[in-house]
């Protein structure tokens, strides 16, 4: 598989990522900071989405059903040299599904996750599945 994007940025303003039929739009000045997300956000955003899609793919291979799933990540910044490290996530699954064998969905997300897979090579990422049985909050 080849992947491909498109990414342009407007002097002193913002820039955009153009995949498929998706603009995606994000800051380059501290002006935007506060607005926009920067690269570091979507670095992290490509590991929620990859994850997220994982849980898609094996909630049909271990036959469960779920409403959503909602992750949130953190990652702490370096400085010398520049970089990501220590990457952990929260991974909620809302379902009524709670006999969901989660250290095998989690062991199959670590094994086949292709951006997950590419990220652990370079940082620790740390990770905790838990089933939710109420109302997601929508």
């Amino acid at each position: 598989m080849q992947y491909s994007v498109t990414a342009t940025s407007t002097s002193k303003l913002k820039a955009t990522l153009d995949i498929k039929q998706t603009t995606i739009v994000f800051g380059i000045t501290p002006a935007t900071s506060e607005t926009l997300a920067n690269p570091a956000e979507l670095f992290l955003s490509s590991l929620a989405a990859c994850i997220l899609k994982n849980v898609e793919r094996f909630s049909e291979f271990m036959n469960f059903e779920y409403t959503n799933a909602e992750i949130t990540l953190s990652a702490t910044r370096l400085e010398k040299p520049p970089r990501m490290d220590d990457i952990n996530y929260i991974l909620h699954i809302h379902s009524t599904d709670e006999h969901i064998n989660l250290s095998l969905l989690k062991k199959n997300i670590e094994k086949f996750g292709t951006i997950y897979n590419t990220v652990m090579k370079s940082c620790a990422i740390n990770g905790t599945i838990e089933i939710k049985t109420g109302q997601p909050n929508t």
